[in-house]
């Protein structure tokens, strides 16, 4: 989808929402690619880094139980700026996803639901590009929940560290190069990848921690990508879009 496309759509959205009663950190939402310079350098830019944990993989009957987000700019991890929330599953959790995660049912039922924790991250996320590691999942779960509070999708860019590692592995120059639905998805997890750029890490799943994984890694590969001729926002989002 071309970004002129994109941002009319945006303006459709704007329009309709204008006059709803809506928290203002989601209405700012929806403003937030006229914030965002697509041209500007990718070492420039800001960003937050997302992981989720889920009660399961399927959309429909599964729900997020937890948010982990770090924010960065350019290349530097801001180590204290961070956003963790548990989130009162609205399903049951099965034991095989306890043993994953390790929340419990009685901590997870002390938390807040989605429907309080959602405003809460999207103005975390305000005028960044999101990053994930195979975050199309993520984004999935996160649009589920924005369009039953609110009707759209989250309106921020989103990149996912995935496709970037590709790129890197693939040792192709120039935008155009990249631009291939049909690229073979590595047999290497999160953890593995972030061993090979010497990322510490620590067995178990924790969105906060998982984020911060994903966010070395990201800040690892921003000098090969550039090697590679992505070199702006812009290119970024061409070649690692979900």
């Amino acid at each position: 989808m071309s970004f002129l496309f994109t941002k009319y759509k945006n303006k459709i959205l704007q329009g309709l929402y204008k006059n709803k009663d809506i928290k203002p950190a989601v209405y700012k939402n929806l403003k937030i690619l006229e914030e965002i310079n697509f041209n500007c350098s990718i070492y420039d830019a800001s960003y937050v880094v997302i992981d989720t944990e889920l009660t399961g993989l399927d959309s429909k009957g599964d729900c997020i139980l937890s948010i982990g987000a770090v924010r960065m700019k350019g290349g530097s991890i801001y180590m204290g700026d961070y956003f963790y929330r548990i989130v009162a599953p609205s399903v049951c959790l099965r034991p095989a996803s306890i043993i994953i995660h390790g929340i419990t049912p009685k901590e997870a039922s002390e938390c807040p639901s989605i429907d309080l924790i959602m405003p809460e991250f999207i103005d975390f996320c305000k005028g960044k590009i999101i990053v994930g590691y195979c975050i199309a999942i993520d984004i999935e779960f996160i649009n589920k929940e924005m369009k039953r509070l609110y009707g759209f999708n989250i309106q921020n860019p989103v990149i996912d560290l995935l496709k970037m590692y590709l790129i890197i592995k693939k040792k192709k120059v120039g935008c155009d190069a990249f631009v291939d639905d049909n690229l073979a998805m590595p047999t290497a997890n999160l953890f593995e990848i972030a061993r090979e750029f010497d990322v510490p890490v620590q067995e178990g799943h924790n969105a906060l921690s998982d984020a911060f994984i994903t966010a070395q890694i990201f800040q690892r590969c921003l000098p090969a990508l550039s090697k590679r001729g992505i070199n702006t926002i812009k290119d970024l989002i061409m070649v690692s879009k979900p």
